[in-house]
């Protein structure tokens, strides 16, 4: 049964009569009656009664047409949803994010696409760069902020850098080197690290092991923290020093300094992620949404680099 007849059908039921139905739909008088015969036909039942001036219901078209009539709104809600998704207007939409490195924009973000696009669903979730792998690879993400990714995934995810941000010094409060306006990277040759967990981010983690063995030294790495805060908790506790992207400055505590670093040489993306071939109505509009405010988000932080 096609929902042709039951739109033929309920044009005849509610005009009274062929001529008024056809004239609505747009459509010869011979067809529109044709069409309503084989629907009874199909049915085996008689839903109208046909006299020269008028049609009426009968009994079993009265039944019918309640539950054409519960068919077709079905169906014209169903179109509308389609085409609602098809817009981007609709639908469900997974971010994984890096509280640190995320929290001066994307807030703002997030607010103007839940104005734009009230009907899609956001779902956010704060995770480290291995995880959001492995959350791509689930299904379970459709977007993400996070650091590089490793080559071995370049195949299958896209990404695009949100920005670049320079490496600081975080030190214990009185600490001696805090004096300084700007720390030499060589002067922490002696100190214990913390630093964020390789495991978590092994791109940031390496270039700052780089970065001190540029300046002469393998850094002693005492602990690995898997939370930014919880790096910057631990040098405030005494456990030693960090080098963190700027935007950690964003979660200083009143016990630890932030000092840029020289030389100012490594630069530490985020980057937006999503998965190569996958990007939905929902998900273009939110690349969109970012790729309109990316002077901005460049511009927000205090103290980056671009570059």
């Amino acid at each position: 049964m096609e929902l042709r007849h039951l739109r033929y059908f309920r044009a005849v039921a509610e005009s009274k009569g062929f001529r008024e139905a056809a004239r609505r739909l747009h459509v010869v008088q011979p067809a529109l009656s044709q069409t309503v015969s084989d629907l009874e036909r199909e049915l085996g039942v008689r839903l109208l009664t046909r006299n020269s001036r008028s049609v009426r219901l009968t009994s079993e078209g009265e039944v019918f047409l309640k539950e054409a009539n519960e068919i077709l709104t079905h169906a014209d809600r169903s179109v509308e949803l389609a085409r609602g998704a098809a817009r981007g207007e609709i639908g469900s939409l997974s971010v994984g994010f890096l509280g640190s490195a995320t929290s001066f924009f994307l807030p703002r973000i997030i607010r103007e696409y839940r104005r734009r696009f009230p009907g899609i669903r956001l779902t956010l979730r704060e995770m480290a760069p291995a995880p959001q792998i492995d959350e791509f690879r689930a299904g379970r993400l459709d977007v993400g902020f996070t650091r590089p990714l490793p080559a071995a995934d370049g195949a299958w995810l896209r990404s695009e850098c949100v920005y670049r941000d320079s490496l600081i010094a975080v030190l214990p409060k009185g600490h001696r080197a805090s004096a300084r306006a700007m720390v030499p990277v060589k002067q922490l040759v002696d100190e214990p690290f913390v630093l964020f967990h390789r495991a978590g981010a092994p791109e940031l983690f390496d270039a700052i092991v780089g970065l001190c063995s540029r300046a002469g030294f393998t850094p002693r790495v005492v602990n690995e923290a898997d939370m930014m805060q919880t790096v910057l908790t631990l040098v405030e506790a005494g456990e030693g020093v960090a080098l963190v992207p700027a935007c950690v400055s964003n979660l200083r505590g009143s016990g630890v300094v932030l000092r840029p670093v020289q030389p100012d040489t490594v630069r530490i993306p985020l980057v937006m992620v999503w998965p190569a071939g996958h990007e939905s109505p929902a998900l273009e509009s939110f690349l969109r949404l970012v790729r309109e405010h990316a002077e901005t988000i460049r511009g927000m932080l205090p103290g980056l680099r671009r570059g």
